[in-house]
């Protein structure tokens, strides 16, 4: 079972490939502002050094929180479109453990359709000014 990993919620990003536990490719890069322009080149960059593609994927685990609000909301909608797109069962978790969490997860058949985030506050969004 081939599983992309994804964790966006601080400036630097981490993305893995398993094949079931075993870990095939990791990789922490500092994304910060360029999180949206850097994460499907990474994605890309990842299945092709390990000669795999998203139509491969058996599933996609992604980290939701708690964490800034821009660099989950941008990980999770690239992870939630990959999974829609490509027919891939996705599951959402957070703790240190949150890879094998979510990867026992898969290999049981679980799949969350719509990976959502946990913020670990009230999103703060400022009012419009007329």
């Amino acid at each position: 079972m081939i599983i992309l990993t994804l964790r966006t919620d601080k400036p630097e990003a981490e993305i893995g490939l398993y094949d079931g536990e075993k870990q095939l490719f990791y990789q922490v890069w500092t994304a910060h502002r360029a999180l949206a322009e850097t994460i499907h080149q990474k994605i890309k960059e990842v299945l092709d050094k390990e000669g795999k593609s998203l139509k491969g994927l058996d599933g996609i685990v992604a980290y939701k929180g708690p964490g800034s609000f821009t660099g989950l909301r941008i990980g999770l909608t690239v992870a939630n479109a990959l999974s829609y797109a490509e027919n891939i069962p996705i599951v959402s978790e957070s703790g240190d453990e949150w890879q094998q969490y979510g990867i026992k997860r898969l290999t049981k058949g679980g799949d969350e359709k719509l990976a959502m985030p946990e913020y670990g506050a009230d999103v703060h969004i400022t009012r419009p000014k007329h």
